[in-house]
Protein backbone atom coordinates (compact mmCIF):
# COMPACT_ATOMS: atom_id res chain seq x y z
CA UNK A 1 0.00 0.00 0.00
CA UNK A 2 1.17 3.48 -0.82
CA UNK A 3 1.47 5.92 2.04
CA UNK A 4 -0.68 9.02 1.77
CA UNK A 5 1.37 12.18 1.55
CA UNK A 6 -0.07 15.57 2.31
CA UNK A 7 -0.02 18.05 -0.57
CA UNK A 8 1.63 21.47 -0.19
CA UNK A 9 -1.81 23.10 -0.28
CA UNK A 10 -3.00 20.91 2.60
CA UNK A 11 0.11 21.75 4.64
CA UNK A 12 -0.36 25.48 4.01
CA UNK A 13 -4.02 25.37 4.99
CA UNK A 14 -3.04 23.51 8.17
CA UNK A 15 -0.56 26.26 9.08
CA UNK A 16 -3.17 28.94 8.32
CA UNK A 17 -5.74 27.25 10.57
CA UNK A 18 -3.15 26.98 13.34
CA UNK A 19 -2.32 30.67 12.98
CA UNK A 20 -5.98 31.70 12.99
CA UNK A 21 -6.61 29.68 16.12
CA UNK A 22 -4.14 32.00 17.95
CA UNK A 23 -5.68 35.26 16.66
CA UNK A 24 -5.76 36.74 20.18
CA UNK A 25 -1.95 36.65 20.35
CA UNK A 26 -1.67 38.50 17.03
CA UNK A 27 -4.01 41.22 18.33
CA UNK A 28 -1.71 41.67 21.33
CA UNK A 29 1.17 42.06 18.88
CA UNK A 30 -0.46 45.00 17.03
CA UNK A 31 0.55 47.79 19.51
CA UNK A 32 4.20 46.64 19.38
CA UNK A 33 4.13 46.59 15.56
CA UNK A 34 2.62 50.08 15.45
CA UNK A 35 5.32 51.37 17.82
CA UNK A 36 8.03 49.72 15.69
CA UNK A 37 6.69 51.22 12.45
CA UNK A 38 6.16 54.73 13.84
CA UNK A 39 9.36 55.07 15.88
CA UNK A 40 11.83 52.74 14.11
CA UNK A 41 10.94 52.45 10.40
CA UNK A 42 9.10 55.69 9.56
CA UNK A 43 12.01 57.92 10.78
CA UNK A 44 14.28 56.19 8.22
CA UNK A 45 12.59 58.42 5.65
CA UNK A 46 14.52 61.32 7.20
CA UNK A 47 17.88 59.80 6.19
CA UNK A 48 17.45 61.59 2.85
CA UNK A 49 18.43 64.77 4.71
CA UNK A 50 22.04 63.53 4.79
CA UNK A 51 22.19 63.97 0.99
CA UNK A 52 20.32 67.29 0.84
CA UNK A 53 20.87 70.93 1.77
CA UNK A 54 17.95 70.72 4.15
CA UNK A 55 15.88 73.84 4.74
CA UNK A 56 13.12 73.60 7.33
CA UNK A 57 10.72 75.86 5.44
CA UNK A 58 11.11 73.78 2.27
CA UNK A 59 10.70 70.37 3.87
CA UNK A 60 12.64 67.19 3.17
CA UNK A 61 11.52 66.60 -0.41
CA UNK A 62 11.49 70.30 -1.30
CA UNK A 63 15.06 70.92 -0.17
CA UNK A 64 17.73 70.81 -2.93
CA UNK A 65 20.14 67.92 -3.22
CA UNK A 66 23.63 68.55 -1.85
CA UNK A 67 26.35 69.27 -4.39
CA UNK A 68 28.30 67.04 -4.34
CA UNK A 69 25.91 64.39 -3.03
CA UNK A 70 28.32 63.31 -0.24
CA UNK A 71 29.06 66.90 0.75
CA UNK A 72 28.28 66.48 4.46
CA UNK A 73 30.18 63.20 4.78
CA UNK A 74 33.26 64.90 3.35
CA UNK A 75 32.67 67.85 5.67
CA UNK A 76 32.70 65.52 8.69
CA UNK A 77 35.97 63.82 7.74
CA UNK A 78 37.60 67.14 6.87
CA UNK A 79 37.14 68.54 10.39
CA UNK A 80 40.05 68.28 12.80
CA UNK A 81 37.94 66.76 15.57
CA UNK A 82 36.36 63.99 13.45
CA UNK A 83 39.13 61.39 13.83
CA UNK A 84 39.50 62.22 17.53
CA UNK A 85 35.76 61.66 18.06
CA UNK A 86 35.82 58.35 16.15
CA UNK A 87 38.91 57.17 18.04
CA UNK A 88 37.45 58.10 21.45
CA UNK A 89 34.15 56.38 20.60
CA UNK A 90 35.90 53.15 19.56
CA UNK A 91 38.27 53.14 22.56
CA UNK A 92 35.47 53.73 25.09
CA UNK A 93 33.28 51.08 23.41
CA UNK A 94 36.06 48.47 23.28
CA UNK A 95 37.09 49.07 26.88
CA UNK A 96 33.45 48.91 27.98
CA UNK A 97 33.02 45.64 26.07
CA UNK A 98 36.21 43.99 27.37
CA UNK A 99 35.75 45.08 30.98
CA UNK A 100 31.97 45.32 31.24
CA UNK A 101 30.64 42.36 29.24
CA UNK A 102 31.93 39.52 31.48
CA UNK A 103 30.71 41.17 34.71
CA UNK A 104 26.94 40.52 34.24
CA UNK A 105 27.78 36.90 33.31
CA UNK A 106 29.89 36.45 36.46
CA UNK A 107 27.23 38.18 38.56
CA UNK A 108 24.51 35.87 37.17
CA UNK A 109 26.65 32.77 37.85
CA UNK A 110 27.33 33.86 41.43
CA UNK A 111 23.71 34.85 42.07
CA UNK A 112 22.61 31.45 40.80
CA UNK A 113 24.55 29.90 43.69
CA UNK A 114 22.42 31.76 46.27
CA UNK A 115 19.82 29.17 47.24
CA UNK A 116 17.71 31.17 49.71
CA UNK A 117 15.04 33.24 47.95
CA UNK A 118 15.08 36.15 50.44
CA UNK A 119 18.73 37.20 50.09
CA UNK A 120 18.55 36.48 46.37
CA UNK A 121 15.65 38.91 45.87
CA UNK A 122 17.37 41.60 47.93
CA UNK A 123 20.58 41.27 45.89
CA UNK A 124 18.62 41.39 42.61
CA UNK A 125 16.68 44.49 43.66
CA UNK A 126 19.83 46.33 44.77
CA UNK A 127 21.65 45.42 41.54
CA UNK A 128 18.73 46.44 39.27
CA UNK A 129 18.05 49.80 40.98
CA UNK A 130 20.91 51.87 39.40
CA UNK A 131 19.64 51.05 35.89
CA UNK A 132 16.55 53.17 36.49
CA UNK A 133 18.51 56.23 37.61
CA UNK A 134 18.81 59.07 35.09
CA UNK A 135 22.26 59.98 33.83
CA UNK A 136 21.88 63.39 35.48
CA UNK A 137 21.60 61.71 38.89
CA UNK A 138 24.53 59.38 38.15
CA UNK A 139 26.80 62.27 37.07
CA UNK A 140 25.73 64.18 40.18
CA UNK A 141 26.79 61.20 42.30
CA UNK A 142 30.13 61.09 40.49
CA UNK A 143 30.63 64.79 41.29
CA UNK A 144 29.74 64.29 44.95
CA UNK A 145 32.16 61.38 45.25
CA UNK A 146 35.05 62.36 42.96
CA UNK A 147 35.13 66.17 42.69
CA UNK A 148 37.93 68.21 44.29
CA UNK A 149 35.85 68.53 47.47
CA UNK A 150 34.23 65.11 47.11
CA UNK A 151 34.08 62.28 49.60
CA UNK A 152 36.91 60.32 47.97
CA UNK A 153 39.30 63.30 48.10
CA UNK A 154 38.32 63.97 51.71
CA UNK A 155 39.33 60.37 52.49
CA UNK A 156 42.58 60.75 50.51
CA UNK A 157 43.51 63.99 52.30
CA UNK A 158 42.49 62.49 55.63
CA UNK A 159 45.03 59.73 54.99
CA UNK A 160 47.74 62.34 54.35
CA UNK A 161 47.56 62.39 50.54
CA UNK A 162 46.89 65.18 48.05
CA UNK A 163 43.54 65.84 46.40
CA UNK A 164 43.20 64.34 42.90
CA UNK A 165 41.15 66.12 40.23
CA UNK A 166 39.26 62.99 39.13
CA UNK A 167 36.55 64.85 37.21
CA UNK A 168 38.96 67.17 35.38
CA UNK A 169 42.02 65.10 34.48
CA UNK A 170 41.67 63.31 31.09
CA UNK A 171 43.20 60.06 32.38
CA UNK A 172 40.32 59.53 34.80
CA UNK A 173 37.42 60.25 32.40
CA UNK A 174 37.21 56.76 30.88
CA UNK A 175 37.63 55.08 34.27
CA UNK A 176 34.73 57.06 35.74
CA UNK A 177 32.59 56.73 32.61
CA UNK A 178 33.05 52.97 32.17
CA UNK A 179 32.95 52.24 35.92
CA UNK A 180 29.66 54.11 36.37
CA UNK A 181 28.22 52.36 33.28
CA UNK A 182 29.07 48.95 34.72
CA UNK A 183 27.52 49.90 38.07
CA UNK A 184 24.37 51.12 36.30
CA UNK A 185 23.82 48.21 33.91
CA UNK A 186 25.34 45.15 35.62
CA UNK A 187 22.17 43.93 37.33
CA UNK A 188 19.85 44.66 34.42
CA UNK A 189 22.14 43.05 31.82
CA UNK A 190 22.40 39.95 34.00
CA UNK A 191 18.64 39.27 33.72
CA UNK A 192 18.91 37.32 30.46
CA UNK A 193 21.77 35.19 31.83
CA UNK A 194 19.84 34.52 35.04
CA UNK A 195 16.86 33.42 32.91
CA UNK A 196 19.11 31.08 30.90
CA UNK A 197 20.49 29.57 34.13
CA UNK A 198 17.02 28.94 35.57
CA UNK A 199 16.17 26.95 32.42
CA UNK A 200 18.92 24.38 33.15
CA UNK A 201 17.46 21.07 34.30
CA UNK A 202 18.13 20.24 38.01
CA UNK A 203 19.06 16.70 36.91
CA UNK A 204 22.47 17.97 35.75
CA UNK A 205 23.25 19.33 39.21
CA UNK A 206 21.98 16.17 40.93
CA UNK A 207 24.20 13.99 38.75
CA UNK A 208 27.18 16.29 39.37
CA UNK A 209 26.57 16.20 43.15
CA UNK A 210 26.50 12.39 43.08
CA UNK A 211 29.85 12.46 41.26
CA UNK A 212 31.28 14.71 44.00
CA UNK A 213 31.54 17.89 41.93
CA UNK A 214 32.20 21.14 43.80
CA UNK A 215 30.25 24.36 43.20
CA UNK A 216 33.04 25.75 41.05
CA UNK A 217 33.09 22.58 38.94
CA UNK A 218 29.31 22.82 38.45
CA UNK A 219 29.73 26.39 37.22
CA UNK A 220 32.62 25.41 34.95
CA UNK A 221 31.17 22.24 33.44
CA UNK A 222 27.38 22.78 33.62
CA UNK A 223 26.43 26.46 33.86
CA UNK A 224 28.94 27.99 31.45
CA UNK A 225 28.58 25.45 28.60
CA UNK A 226 24.77 25.50 28.75
CA UNK A 227 24.46 29.30 28.72
CA UNK A 228 27.26 29.76 26.17
CA UNK A 229 24.83 30.19 23.21
CA UNK A 230 23.15 33.05 25.10
CA UNK A 231 26.54 34.60 25.92
CA UNK A 232 27.62 34.47 22.26
CA UNK A 233 24.35 36.00 21.02
CA UNK A 234 24.60 38.84 23.52
CA UNK A 235 28.26 39.38 22.59
CA UNK A 236 27.33 39.66 18.89
CA UNK A 237 24.71 42.28 19.70
CA UNK A 238 27.14 44.22 21.92
CA UNK A 239 29.88 44.20 19.26
CA UNK A 240 27.33 45.29 16.63
CA UNK A 241 26.55 48.31 18.79
CA UNK A 242 30.17 49.28 19.30
CA UNK A 243 29.95 52.72 17.65
CA UNK A 244 26.98 53.80 19.76
CA UNK A 245 27.98 55.56 22.96
CA UNK A 246 25.16 57.59 24.49
CA UNK A 247 25.91 61.31 24.54
CA UNK A 248 24.04 62.21 27.76
CA UNK A 249 26.56 61.03 30.35
CA UNK A 250 29.61 61.90 28.24
CA UNK A 251 28.23 65.40 27.62
CA UNK A 252 27.43 65.94 31.30
CA UNK A 253 30.89 64.72 32.38
CA UNK A 254 32.65 66.82 29.74
CA UNK A 255 34.59 69.95 30.61
CA UNK A 256 37.30 72.11 29.07
CA UNK A 257 40.15 69.99 30.37
CA UNK A 258 39.04 66.49 29.30
CA UNK A 259 37.61 67.04 25.80
CA UNK A 260 40.61 65.29 24.23
CA UNK A 261 39.24 61.98 25.53
CA UNK A 262 35.57 62.80 26.17
CA UNK A 263 34.59 64.14 22.74
CA UNK A 264 32.78 61.24 21.05
CA UNK A 265 30.69 61.07 17.88
CA UNK A 266 27.36 61.54 19.65
CA UNK A 267 28.49 64.62 21.64
CA UNK A 268 30.11 66.08 18.52
CA UNK A 269 26.90 65.61 16.52
CA UNK A 270 24.84 67.17 19.30
CA UNK A 271 27.05 70.26 19.58
CA UNK A 272 27.91 70.86 15.93
CA UNK A 273 24.90 69.34 14.18
CA UNK A 274 21.94 70.07 16.43
CA UNK A 275 22.85 73.10 18.55
CA UNK A 276 23.78 75.03 15.41
CA UNK A 277 20.82 73.59 13.41
CA UNK A 278 23.05 71.81 10.84
CA UNK A 279 20.56 68.98 10.41
CA UNK A 280 22.01 67.58 7.19
CA UNK A 281 25.46 67.37 8.77
CA UNK A 282 24.10 65.68 11.92
CA UNK A 283 22.13 63.15 9.84
CA UNK A 284 25.16 62.34 7.68
CA UNK A 285 27.30 61.59 10.74
CA UNK A 286 24.51 59.51 12.30
CA UNK A 287 24.11 57.53 9.06
CA UNK A 288 27.85 56.90 8.89
CA UNK A 289 27.70 55.61 12.48
CA UNK A 290 24.79 53.26 11.72
CA UNK A 291 26.39 51.86 8.56
CA UNK A 292 29.64 51.09 10.41
CA UNK A 293 27.66 49.39 13.18
CA UNK A 294 25.76 47.29 10.64
CA UNK A 295 28.95 46.17 8.87
CA UNK A 296 30.57 45.21 12.19
CA UNK A 297 27.41 43.29 13.19
CA UNK A 298 27.34 41.31 9.94
CA UNK A 299 31.07 40.45 10.18
CA UNK A 300 30.81 39.44 13.86
CA UNK A 301 27.74 37.32 13.15
CA UNK A 302 29.50 35.56 10.25
CA UNK A 303 32.59 34.83 12.39
CA UNK A 304 30.45 33.49 15.26
CA UNK A 305 28.44 31.31 12.88
CA UNK A 306 31.59 29.84 11.34
CA UNK A 307 33.43 29.22 14.61
CA UNK A 308 30.60 28.19 16.97
CA UNK A 309 27.59 27.62 14.67
CA UNK A 310 25.67 30.20 16.72
CA UNK A 311 24.34 33.37 15.12
CA UNK A 312 21.45 35.82 15.21
CA UNK A 313 20.69 35.36 11.49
Amino acid sequence: MKKKTSSPKTAESGKLKKALSCWQLYILLIPALIWLIVFAYYPMYGLIIAFKDFKGRMGIMGSPWADPIFKYFKMFFSTSIAMTAIKNTIVISLESLIIGFPIPVIFALLLNQVQRSGPRRIIQTISYAPYFMSNVVVVSLISVLFSANGLVNHAVMGAGGKAIMFTSLPEYFRKLFIGSNIWQTMGFNAIIFIAALTAISPEYYEAATMDGASRFQKILYIDLPLIMPTIILMLILQVGNIMNVGYEKAYLMQNGTNTTVSEIISTYVYKVGLQTAQYSFATAVGLFNSVVNFIILVITNAVAKKTSDISIF
